[in-house]
This record gives structure tokens, C-alpha cells and sequence, in this order.
């Protein structure tokens, strides 16, 4: 059986008709798979993590703040990374991002999220060091000087006078010591023979009264 070559040329048709359906299907598919716009929002700052964009397009992307701009417009390509810190707040903000892919709106993003406020962590108290009771250093004292011995009142006791020979000493020799012995001694034995004249004249003078 012979097939004619309409019946060929017509199979060869719808197959490359399907060969190019499924390719632009898989290609269609693929950029819409591959966007990927994660982003995360703490207490203190927004992440931005874009990424698997068409490179070959203009994207777009956008941060707010309670409505004032935290990331003013920036275009990107394949994908776009960014940490930005928020204001501090005493009171949740509303942050919104906004992704516009060049490729089409359906692969565009519109998100809000809610940043928290942070808790202040109070830092540990320092102990407060205890006071030292410092003891005074002890002052040298000075040694006040004694007081001299107060002399006393009464004179000291002259040296000895030099004794006088007794009447019946004997003559002491002389030495040569002293050239006043001859006159001490003749002194000594003039006062003994007064003595004995003025002894002898109150004698006489009882026996004559009585």
C-alpha cells in the first residue's frame, strides 16, 4: 500500500504544530514558576530576598512605611536582595511591598505586613560596690618631752666641813699638804687653854660665894 506524500507532509505538519505547543506551554510556564519575591519584617528591619525574575525585563520594587517611602522605587533584573533598617517606633508600623514584574502583572506582587515594636531589654543593674570603712592611718604621736626634774628646794648638802682635832688628838704630822696646818693647830690648842682659864675662874667663883 502506497501513502501519498500529501499524507505525509500533513502528519509532519501537526507534529511540529505539537513540538511548538508544548515548547511555548514549557516556556510559558517556566517564568511563571520561577518568580519567586519572599520577604520578611521584624521589630527593626524589612529583608528583601527577589528572586528567579526575567532578566531580560525592567522590574520594579517598592517599600513603605505607614505611607512614607522606606525604599523609593529601584528597578532590578534576575533578582534583587536587601536588608533595610526600619525607624524606631513605639507602635506597630504597616509595611507594604510592592514588586511590579515587567513580564506581566500576574506576576507582580502587592504584600503588607506588620512590624512589631521591639522590647526594650533593660540592661542588668551593677551592683553598687560597698563601701570600705577606711580606717585612719594612725597620726605618729608625737613624744612630748618630760619635764626636767624641778630641783628641789632645798639646797644639797654641803661637803663636810673639815673636822676640827679633839684637844686631846695628838698633833697630826704634817704632810706638807697645807701650810695652815701649824696655825689651825695653835689656834686649836689657844682655845682649849681659854677654855679651861674661863672653867677654873667660875669655879672659884662658887667656892668663894658658897
Amino acid at each position: 500500500m502506497t501513502i501519498p506524500r500529501r499524507s505525509w507532509r500533513a502528519a509532519g505538519t501537526l507534529a511540529a504544530a505539537a513540538v511548538v505547543g508544548l515548547s511555548g506551554a514549557v516556556l510559558t510556564a517556566g517564568p511563571a514558576a520561577a518568580h519567586t519575591p519572599t520577604w520578611d519584617v521584624t521589630c527593626d528591619e524589612v529583608s528583601l530576598h527577589l528572586t528567579q525574575y526575567n532578566a531580560g525585563v525592567t522590574n520594579e520594587v517598592t517599600v513603605t512605611v505607614d505611607g512614607k517611602d522606606l525604599l523609593p522605587t529601584e528597578t532590578f533584573g534576575k533578582e534583587f536582595d536587601k536588608t533595610i533598617a526600619l525607624p524606631d517606633h513605639d507602635q506597630p508600623l504597616t509595611v507594604r511591598l510592592v514588586v511590579k514584574a515587567g513580564d506581566g502583572e500576574r506576576y507582580s506582587k502587592d504584600d503588607t505586613k506588620q512590624a512589631p515594636v521591639c522590647e526594650k531589654t533593660t540592661p542588668p543593674a551593677t551592683p553598687t560596690p560597698t563601701p570600705t570603712e577606711t580606717k585612719p592611718s594612725e597620726t605618729p604621736t608625737t613624744a612630748s618631752p618630760s619635764p626636767s626634774d624641778t630641783p628641789s628646794e632645798s639646797a644639797s648638802p654641803s661637803a663636810p666641813a673639815a673636822a676640827t682635832p679633839s684637844p686631846s688628838s695628838p698633833d697630826l704630822a704634817e704632810t706638807g699638804s697645807s701650810s695652815a696646818t701649824p696655825i689651825i693647830g695653835g689656834a686649836a690648842v689657844a682655845v682649849l687653854l681659854a677654855g679651861g682659864g674661863i672653867m677654873w675662874s667660875v669655879r672659884k667663883r662658887r667656892t668663894a660665894q658658897h
